[in-house]
């Protein structure tokens, strides 16, 4: 059934281009006004205006949205508005939420496909961290459709098994479940200052304004959202986070969270960006009546010699105790001996029960749950002999260094 999905997607589509159905132009402002009817309150931070009305302008001009990529941009709007003015309210009601304490959070990023997520994954098994999953960033709070019983877990896996069969190809690069560990990029989309968007639109306008402004704005809202899951959770644990794009705001991140530190996961480029492609190429063809491989593969690949660019600078400028490189090999072959090493480095306790919780897991699910998949870098114009050339400080500095030393 699952693969008839896209074809439907694509007559539905070419119907509504017919009959003209749906094309209205999505507005920032009535989104918001109604947003706030529904809430029955007002913002009481529009910061996020600007964000949003440049995600709406830059997809109304350049990402050329199919009839179901303009419902879904509406829909994620509506959902993002509504869960940013519940979490003011939740403010209001209990003012020590913003007051949590979030100390020395474990931020995970590195080049995409290089294993950060089976690694996040790994560290949320032990009971002394915490992650946000993917459930909570899609509704932090209950509404009233979940009284008496909260059924926000239930309706996460529905909205995901929904995804994942209007775009089958995404299960096998990114497996996606409602109890899984989130990106961050997710949280900062509630602000409308999120890279997360620019790899599921072709919205080059976007991310220009979004890399001249900064992300500062961004992770300030960011740890207001860690301090609200952190208050529903009970207790204040170490928090552990995780992106990709995390390269690109590392200054933001430390803006915020002054005592952060960093695992960097590292692979080579050659191994990774025709898989970036095809995952970016995934994501965007529900919402687009138009994908152009080539394009896609050229966009990856600048943006990942800046994001290898970034992670070389960073890598001089953190003080060194702050930093642990892993390399993917590490992470996928020997996982326990990678967590040990992680653990020791910043020494904190590795417990005999988060050592039997990771186990378990890595025994149950090999690869993290991931498929064996091919990639075919000529499909999106990619020439790895040229662009392993341009890497080459990224490479000789990480793809296949001397092994870091861990502290004692």
């Amino acid at each position: 059934m699952a693969p008839m999905a896209p074809a439907l997607l694509r007559f539905a589509d070419r119907s509504a281009q017919r009959f003209r159905l749906g094309e209205q132009p999505l507005a920032a402002e009535e989104l918001v006004a109604a947003a706030e009817r529904r809430a029955g309150r007002r913002f009481r931070n529009r910061e996020f205006e600007p964000g949003l009305r440049m995600l709406i302008e830059s997809c109304e001009q350049e990402a050329e949205l199919s009839i179901f990529g303009r419902v879904s941009l509406r829909w994620d709007v509506h959902r993002l508005l509504g869960n940013a003015l519940r979490l003011e309210r939740a403010e209001e009601e209990d003012t020590a939420i913003v007051r949590g304490r979030i100390e020395a959070p474990i931020f995970i990023t590195g080049l995409p496909r290089s294993g950060t997520t089976f690694l996040h994954t790994l560290m949320s098994k032990d009971p002394g961290n915490l992650t946000p999953l993917s459930w909570q960033t899609m509704q932090p709070y209950p509404d009233r459709r979940d009284r008496p019983r909260d059924q926000r877990v239930a309706r996460a896996e529905r909205e995901l098994r929904a995804f994942r069969h209007i775009s089958p190809d995404v299960e096998g690069l990114h497996p996606l479940a409602a109890t899984t560990p989130q990106e961050c990029t997710e949280i900062t989309a509630h602000v409308f200052q999120s890279l997360r968007f620019d790899t599921t639109y072709w919205s080059p306008s976007y991310l220009d304004w979004l890399e001249a402004r900064g992300h500062e704005s961004a992770f300030r809202f960011h740890k207001r959202f860690l301090q609200h899951l952190q208050a529903q959770a009970g207790a204040e644990r170490r928090w552990v986070l995780k992106c990709p794009d995390h390269v690109f705001t590392l200054d933001a991140i430390l803006d915020s969270y002054p005592d952060a530190r960093f695992v960097f996961v590292h692979r080579d480029p050659a191994a990774v960006l025709a898989s970036v492609a095809k995952l970016t190429h995934a994501l965007r063809a529900p919402f687009t009546r138009k994908l152009d491989k080539a394009a896609i593969g050229a966009q990856v690949s600048g943006r990942w010699l800046e994001g290898a660019e970034a992670i070389l600078k960073a890598s001089a400028a953190l003080p060194a105790e702050r930093v642990l490189h892993l390399n993917h090999r590490e992470v996928t072959g020997e996982p326990l001996a990678a967590l040990d090493k992680l653990y020791r480095y910043f020494d904190m306790p590795f417990t005999p029960q988060a050592r039997n919780q990771v186990a378990s897991f890595v025994a149950d699910r090999p690869r993290g749950g991931y498929e064996v998949n091919r990639y075919d870098p000529e499909e999106f114009g990619l020439d790895l002999p040229k662009l392993s050339e341009a890497f080459t400080p990224y490479i000789r500095a990480f793809v296949d260094p001397a092994p870091q030393a861990v502290p004692a």
